[in-house]
């Protein structure tokens, strides 16, 4: 699924694939968590996106948006138990960095959101590239060791010819 269609199935408060959602009478759709705790703080019944009045306390699910957002959320889960490369769960990009405010993984979509204006990002390290640093720096550790043990038998030796 490409980054504008779930955008279109993003809750417009939390910015997260909708859980469960339901539908103003504006059209406009929301997590019921989200819309109510909205409601609470405004003290007012109203859209938080296009600020109109909700005349009903309870609005009604929407049940063909919290199916679509279920199989998108299956077929992510799918996709990341199969072990292939994480995935934005917003964007459906690749997580490429790393956001060092949120300690989280990101996409560049999510880099560039209102979310993470003035983070600082890190790349994500792949696995091999990590197991190769390792590699080395135990290399370096272990040339390191066996110069310093031939130096110290080098001098034993001399001591004991002194002798």
């Amino acid at each position: 699924m490409d980054s504008k269609s779930v955008e279109e199935l993003s809750c417009p408060v939390c910015c997260e694939i909708f859980k469960d959602p339901v539908i103003l009478s504006c059209s406009h759709s929301f997590c019921k968590e989200c819309l109510q705790q909205f409601w609470r703080i405004k003290k007012t019944q109203e859209c938080p996106v296009c600020r109109r009045r909700s005349s009903k306390h309870q609005p009604p699910r929407n049940l063909a948006l919290k199916n679509l957002c279920d199989s998108l959320i299956k077929e992510r889960n799918e996709r990341r138990s199969s072990g292939s490369e994480e995935i934005c769960s917003l964007h459906s990009e690749k997580l490429k960095l790393f956001c060092l405010e949120d300690k989280q993984p990101v996409c560049l979509v999510c880099r560039d959101s209102e979310k993470h204006v003035n983070h600082t990002f890190r790349p994500i390290i792949l696995p091999e590239h990590t197991e190769r640093q390792i590699k080395e720096e135990f290399e370096k550790l272990h040339q390191f060791l066996r110069d310093e043990e031939e130096a110290r038998i080098t001098a034993l030796r001399e001591e004991e010819e002194q002798k």
